[in-house]
């Protein structure tokens, strides 16, 4: 067995079988590309990389530690999915359930003895998986993202898709209506918004305490048991808390609300966050690296609210042109520090200011966490 790359997948797979042979850029030349081994594949490595165009017999971390008696639960999507996997365990534990994957542990450290394994899960995981499918598969919706390691936004979307093609007969899948008539031996529930998905099974949105875009997640979490084991448990849906960064709320010594979005990193959920705000002039942070996304939509987007734009990061001359050909208000700042201190001088009760950057950070930024922590420290020396 073979595993390619050195990230926190590889690392547990080469723990469980210490056996393999580990491959990445420092020792390509040892690679055989003759070989036809299992050739386990981590889920950054892109499909243009050599040794994955070298390999003969490339399977993922999925496909290879699930099989027809593992019951799963896949959570896709372009935001969310950590929140929803997040929230699904919250239930699901009672049960049995233990969530792993994109986040917290890879599979190769999962126990085997759960019941329930919950999955976040990648596009690129999804890119490499051809057998493995989940027996509930919920797919957030899916916006512009990763063009660059997928290649198009076509082979994202794809790859978002796949699930489908392998479900069988009395498996689920919780999907965005524009995918109704995609194919599947699964059985479909389709959804445009939050509101018509709460509906569909039989949830009350009112005795849920979560807005936009949480909203949405909490009702995908709660169809799992809804599914499973005809039970909502409101009162545990609603004790979960939201991670930091995420559309969080607080206000200065001046009683002025700042929101803190930093893990918005694409622009699906940057207008997610914007309508929380629909009421308010908004004084909107964003830039960073946008992956090579289509940002036009998010700009026919923000033609509907009052919001001044403040651009920052290595796309923030992208910015300011997008902003002038939609006729919105724009302030080219390069730098949060410079935005943050332009925003203090007009900002007031009234209106809101939202860092939500429709961007990754890691232009200027170890992370987003960094960004928000950033964030939050300048408002308070403000």
């Amino acid at each position: 067995m073979r595993i390619l790359g050195r990230g926190k997948t590889a690392t547990a797979i080469y723990e469980k079988y210490s056996e393999a042979k580990v491959y990445d850029d420092t020792n390509i030349e040892e690679f055989d590309s003759n070989s036809d081994e299992i050739t386990i594949v981590s889920p950054g490595i892109p499909p243009y990389h050599t040794l994955v165009k070298q390999s003969k017999n490339l399977v993922s971390e999925y496909d290879f530690f699930i099989d027809e008696n593992r019951f799963s639960i896949w959570i896709s999507g372009t935001n969310g999915k950590t929140t929803t996997t997040q929230m699904c365990e919250t239930l699901l534990t009672p049960f049995g359930g233990i969530a792993g994957g994109n986040i917290g542990m890879p599979l190769a450290n999962l126990d085997i003895k759960a019941p329930i394994w919950i999955l976040e899960t990648s596009s690129f995981t999804l890119h490499y998986t051809n057998k493995s499918r989940p027996n509930i598969y919920l797919l957030l919706p899916i916006t512009d993202d990763h063009v660059s390691w997928h290649g198009s936004f076509e082979e994202y979307e794809k790859a978002k898709l796949k699930p489908l093609e392998f479900l069988k007969e009395g498996e689920v899948a919780i999907i965005p209506k524009k995918y109704e008539n995609y194919p599947t031996n699964g059985f479909k529930i389709t959804y445009s918004n939050s509101s018509e998905l709460a509906f569909k099974l039989g949830i009350d949105i009112e005795k849920i305490k979560f807005k936009e875009p949480f909203l949405l997640d909490a009702i995908m979490a709660i169809s799992t048991t809804k599914i499973l084991f005809d039970k909502i448990d409101y009162d545990l849906i609603n004790s979960f808390k939201i991670d930091a960064h995420k559309v969080e709320e607080f206000f200065d010594n001046q009683g002025r609300l700042w929101v803190d979005d930093s893990k918005a990193t694409n622009l699906d959920a940057t207008i997610w966050a914007m309508t929380n705000y629909s009421d308010k002039k908004v004084h909107l942070i964003l830039g960073g690296d946008d992956k090579g996304a289509n940002l036009i939509p998010l700009f026919e987007d923000l033609k509907k609210y009052d919001v001044e734009i403040y651009a920052i990061g290595s796309n923030a001359s992208k910015l300011e042109t997008l902003s002038k050909q939609f006729g919105l208000s724009v302030v080219v700042c390069n730098h949060l520090e410079i935005a943050v201190e332009k925003i203090s001088l007009v900002h007031n009760g009234d209106c809101v200011a939202l860092l939500s950057p429709a961007a990754a950070s890691l232009d200027q930024f170890s992370s987003y966490k960094h960004r928000g922590e950033r964030f939050k420290e300048l408002i308070a020396n403000n």
